[in-house]
């Protein structure tokens, strides 16, 4: 006998953020005022002056922790520290748990590695056919074309690989790669990674897309990149002027936080968007940045504003030395939950965990089917009402009308 009693719950109430979160801002100079706008402004720049010593982060962020201090001391035995001057200057000085700094700043507990964790949590190494190209699904494959980044996310799933931290020594091959995918007619969708394919020269990129253009059953190619928000300065007229000449192309990018999406970042979105390169998101739930409902749908309906579809909300890879930043599934259930019905669907991704090993992608959702019999369906919508609806066989339903159930009990 089934209750509705088990099955009823409180609609979920979901306070509006903080108009802080809401709004739009420049990232500004800050720390590099002196440094004249054309040199702020070439990513190249960026890129060349990024903070990568201990010697610096004590010089511009005075309130370095200890934790801190001693994870960027132990940075690089595994995975390097590197952060655009750009995305430092979202980092809040006066804030030991800023959202931005627990991204990108090393903390000693990276050297801690629970029995869980592994060094390729996704199983990525075992699904490799040819070096540096991942197999897992029938109809695509990961290309990965290079172990760089504009700055290095902490919690990276890919940490064995980028930055060479690790003495991987990752090095593509471009030629088996695409050897494998032009002898492979399964593959009909490509997705370019790495380390970040962005950051190589318009002209690099352009001969890597075109000759994934030439095969014929290579349908689609998609690029996944950080550079929108690590590096903005990094989306010029003339990239985008490039990339269009092969769509279908879709880019996702990787956005955690609203205060991540600035002027800068909109602008860069919208000059990809304007080049008709559809954008969606990926976010990672992380602990003490976006493991809360108000700050993620402030985040999600900011990425609307910036033409970004938001995709995936992932589940914190089992990678090593990432458990400071690791929150519950029960948590990411019940964002999702405080999501769906509360906002528009284009702002409700799907959230995932990469099963560990390489088992895929596996969504993850709150229960709104309760139910199932042979004759109907039991639904809960987001106010927590409850519903039936009939199931059918050649369009004859097998049980009565459907009904709103408020019978104390339900047979």
């Amino acid at each position: 006998m089934l209750k509705v009693d088990d099955l009823a719950e409180d609609a979920p109430s979901l306070p509006d953020p903080a108009s802080s979160l809401k709004r739009f801002s420049s990232a500004g100079k800050g720390l590099w005022a002196d440094v004249p706008d054309a040199d702020w402004q070439d990513w190249r720049w960026q890129l060349k002056h990024r903070v990568q010593t201990l010697r610096q982060l004590e010089t511009l962020l005075p309130t370095l922790t200890p934790e801190e201090r001693a994870g960027a001391r132990l940075a690089n035995t595994k995975l390097a520290m590197g952060i655009t001057p750009y995305f430092f200057n979202l980092i809040d000085p006066a804030d030991e748990e800023c959202p931005i700094r627990r991204q990108v700043i090393p903390r000693f507990e990276e050297t801690r590695t629970a029995s869980w964790e592994m060094s390729d949590p996704c199983g990525e190494d075992s699904h490799s056919p040819v070096p540096g190209l991942v197999h897992r699904y029938p109809d695509r494959v990961l290309f990965l074309v290079t172990d760089r980044c504009a700055s290095y996310c902490r919690y990276c799933t890919r940490s064995r690989l980028v930055s060479n931290a690790t003495g991987y020594d990752f090095h593509p091959r471009f030629e088996d790669q695409i050897a494998y995918i032009a002898r492979t007619p399964s593959v009909r969708d490509v997705l370019l990674s790495g380390g970040d394919p962005l950051l190589f020269s318009d002209e690099k990129l352009e001969h890597l897309l075109a000759r994934l253009r030439s095969i014929p059953h290579v349908e689609f190619v998609r690029i996944g990149s950080r550079i929108p928000v690590f590096l903005p300065q990094r989306i010029t007229p003339a990239l985008c002027r490039m990339l269009r000449r092969f769509h279908p192309l879709f880019l996702s990018i990787h956005s955690n936080h609203p205060r991540e999406l600035t002027t800068e970042v909109r602008a860069a979105l919208e000059r990809l968007a304007d080049a008709g390169i559809p954008l969606g998101n990926q976010s990672v739930l992380l602990n003490q940045v976006n493991d809360d409902s108000a700050v993620m749908k402030a985040h999600l309906q900011k990425l609307l504003m910036c033409r970004v579809r938001p995709y995936y909300i992932y589940q914190c890879d089992l990678i090593a030395g990432s458990a400071h930043l690791r929150t519950s599934v029960r948590q990411g259930i019940e964002i999702m939950r405080e999501l769906r019905g509360h906002t528009t669907g284009y702002a409700v991704p799907t959230y995932v965990i990469d099963a560990p090993g390489g088992g895929g992608k596996v969504p993850v959702s709150p229960e709104y089917v309760l139910h199932r019999s042979s004759d109907r369906v039991v639904i809960r919508n987001y106010e927590g009402r409850i519903f039936e609806y009939p199931e059918a066989v050649d369009g004859t339903p097998l049980c009565d009308a459907p009904r709103t159930i408020e019978e104390p009990e339900l047979a």
